[in-house]
Formats: C-alpha cells, sequence, structure tokens
C-alpha cells in the first residue's frame, strides 16, 4: 500500500483528493439549496419543516452526514496544504501576474476559502448545532423555520450570509471545473458542458441561497 501512500501525500494526489472531496459537497449543496428552497412556497415553513425532518431523523442521511464532515474537514486541510506547497515554490509573488493563464479567483481560492469557513462556523452555529445538539426544535419549543425567521430577522448576520455567498460563487467557479480537470475528465466534447455546467452551478445555487435570508429579513416569506 506504499505507492497509496506515496500518490495521496503527493501534489497530484492532494489534487485528487480536493476533487473528489469537492464534488462530494457539490452535491451536497444541490440537495440542501433545494431543501432550502422550499421556503418559497411560502407555506409558513410547512413543507420546508417536513423535508428537514426527513433530513434529521432518516438513518441514511445522518449516516452520510458523517462522511460529509469527514470529507468537509478533509478538504479544508488538503486546501491548506496545498496553499501551503505553493507559498513555499513561489516564496516571492510575481511582480506582474499573467492574466491570460489564470482569473483572480482562481488565485485567491485560499482567501475565498478562508471566508468561507467562517461563514459556515456561523450558518453551523445558527441552525446545525441548534437542531442537533439542543431540545430547541427536538424538543417542540420552535420549528428550524422560526429559528431562520429569528436569526435572519437582524441585518448582521444577512450580510454575513450575502457575502458568504458571494464567495462560494467564485470558489465554485473555479472548483467545480478544476476538479473535473484534476480527475482527468478533458475531452472536447465533453469539456464546454463542464465548463457551462460549472458556470450557471456557481451563479444558481449562491444566489438562491443568499436570496433566502434577504427575502426572510424584508417579510417576504412568511
Amino acid at each position: 500500500m506504499s505507492w497509496v501512500t506515496k500518490t495521496l501525500s503527493s501534489s497530484l494526489g492532494r489534487k485528487l483528493i480536493m476533487a473528489i472531496t469537492g464534488l462530494s459537497l457539490v452535491a451536497f449543496l444541490l440537495v440542501h439549496c433545494g431543501i432550502n428552497a422550499c421556503i418559497f412556497l411560502n407555506d409558513g415553513g410547512e413543507t420546508f419543516n417536513e423535508a428537514a425532518e426527513f433530513m434529521a431523523k432518516n438513518f441514511f442521511i445522518r449516516t452520510a452526514e458523517i462522511g460529509l464532515f469527514v470529507g468537509l474537514i478533509a478538504h479544508i486541510i488538503d486546501g491548506l496544504m496545498l496553499w501551503s506547497a505553493n507559498k513555499k515554490k513561489r516564496p516571492v509573488q510575481y511582480a506582474v501576474v499573467s492574466k491570460d493563464n489564470s482569473t483572480w479567483y482562481s488565485r485567491s481560492m485560499g482567501l475565498l476559502g478562508t471566508l468561507l469557513l467562517l461563514f459556515l462556523v456561523m450558518h453551523l452555529k445558527h441552525f446545525w448545532v441548534v437542531s442537533r445538539f439542543t431540545d430547541v426544535i427536538t424538543g417542540g419549543q420552535k420549528t428550524l423555520f422560526q429559528e431562520m425567521q429569528e436569526v435572519f430577522a437582524s441585518p448582521v448576520p444577512v450580510i454575513v450570509y450575502v457575502v458568504g455567498c458571494i464567495s462560494l460563487a467564485y470558489h465554485l467557479l473555479h472548483g467545480v471545473q478544476s476538479a473535473f480537470q484534476s480527475l482527468g475528465w478533458n475531452h472536447p466534447k465533453y469539456t464546454p458542458f463542464v465548463k457551462s455546467f460549472g458556470c450557471w452551478f456557481a451563479i444558481i445555487i449562491p444566489v438562491v441561497f443568499a436570496a433566502m435570508p434577504i427575502a426572510m429579513h424584508l417579510g417576504l416569506i412568511k
């Protein structure tokens, strides 16, 4: 198994880990966005609460949740390792950065990832910790929809969430395409579709996520 360890510890191996964990998180974002978008039905959160309760009580989903967290941690650690390795290779920044070979957000994945991590910590504190480790939701004191209404009544979380969604958009704009490239899924026939999918995914998902706190804060969803 030494070849496995050697591969995974190499730059190529770390990029493969980033790609695999990144795509698993992309799949999660799609499901998470779909469930949260139920609030736009404007039925007092009934459909959203039912979907959230199903996700919280389903054995297979709870098991997958553990794997998701492991993948998230691996994605963060691997990203830091790649960032550190790149900094060591180039301790002094170039005087002029060629804009023909890369975009500013592809060169700023470390910063965007850090902003996302800070946003994620706030998001988990607001909703995941409350719904999983307290009896506020499970005890029937309030629903998850009501928790969202309380959190987004203040403009501060709304602003933080919108900034987080902007960071997510740029992170996905580079990350989705980069993941397919790292996995070697490049082909003249499929690459244009991958780029188009990555671009639209990076726009639609963050916009829907950002629209939720804004709509709640403005009282458009009740």
